[in-house]
């Protein structure tokens, strides 16, 4: 008998809803910070593709967009 276990190719991650999001159906977006990334995605796709950042230019964006 073969026993085949999968192998995670990825890790968990723990995703945070925006706090300017709604809950309207409007623009919505997810935020997961890693040990060395910070990975952005669609909240409302999440199967959907993620942009991933350094944390100096997310910290450079995030002051950007709350200056």
């Amino acid at each position: 008998m073969t026993v085949r276990r999968a192998i995670p190719t990825a890790y968990e991650l723990t995703w945070f809803k925006s706090s300017y999001s709604t809950g309207n159906g409007g623009e919505c977006v997810e935020v997961a910070a890693a040990a060395t990334r910070v990975h952005v995605r669609d909240s409302k796709q999440t199967s959907g593709p993620v942009l991933t950042v350094g944390p100096g230019a997310w910290m450079g964006f995030v002051g950007l967009v709350t200056s």
